[in-house]
């Protein structure tokens, strides 16, 4: 029988106008879908028109400029839509979705279906469920102990993933993707027997510790942050614009 993560990955992330996932949009986005390693992966992407003025500092990460997104981005009530589409066809497939730091991608997703479609996107997911795969939460839990950051630049460098195009949506999906099938074989005896339905439920759990132990750190420190400890996607707040 083959492994989970030798078998078919859908992965998504996106390029936002920042990091607040309650405030910020979504200017792009991608859904990589590969059936086996070293096959071709299909992509779907998306350019969006966020509506709102995207602040340099975002431009210089991902590249994409207000004229740009203005002349060549749709409007985002469609794409949320068939965006969220897409999700809940894998979830229906059996195929576990790869996201990068997961409630970062899904909640900016949520708050944009709440914003411009008057939704939510655990409604795509009551008659299959969403079964996530977070390489940033799964290589923090395997591999506890080992120091540095664990950023997805990190994560490519550790497990000798080439990620080309870093802050592109499709690259930065494909990579995510292909960390998770590395991470899988690394960790293959502690992840064998394991379903990605269960790894998603306990992945909700090394999450929550992994928050905490990052909130005793930043008070330890005097820092006044706060760490939300849900996984894969954060609840709604009524502050939501």
């Amino acid at each position: 029988m083959t492994n989970w993560y030798e078998g078919p990955l859908a992965a998504f992330d996106t390029e936002t106008t920042g990091v607040d996932v309650e405030t910020d949009r979504i200017v792009s986005a991608a859904v990589v879908v590969q059936d086996a390693p070293g096959t071709r992966p299909r992509v779907a992407r998306w350019l969006v028109n966020p509506g709102v003025p995207v602040p340099e500092a975002a431009t210089a990460v991902h590249g994409l400029t207000d004229e740009h997104l203005q002349h060549n981005g749709r409007w985002p009530a469609p794409v949320m839509y068939e965006i969220a589409e897409h999700l809940a066809e894998h979830a229906a497939m059996g195929r576990p979705l790869v996201v990068m730091n997961a409630p970062f991608d899904l909640t900016l997703l949520d708050r944009e279906l709440r914003r411009h479609r008057a939704s939510s996107l655990d409604r795509w997911f009551e008659s299959a469920p969403l079964r996530v795969l977070d390489p940033r939460v799964l290589d923090k839990h395997l591999d506890r102990y080992r120091k540095g950051r664990r950023t997805l630049t990190d994560l490519c460098e550790h497990y000798g993933v080439t990620l080309q195009g870093a802050h592109e949506a499709a690259a930065d999906a494909v990579a995510a993707l292909d960390v998770v099938r590395a991470l899988g074989r690394r960790f293959a005896t502690r992840l064998d027997r394991l379903s990605p339905a269960e790894l998603h439920t306990l992945q909700v759990t090394w999450h929550a510790a992994q928050a905490r132990g990052l909130q005793a750190w930043f008070a330890r420190s005097g820092s006044q942050e706060t760490v939300s400890t849900d996984w894969p996607l954060r609840p709604d707040l009524p502050a939501a614009a």
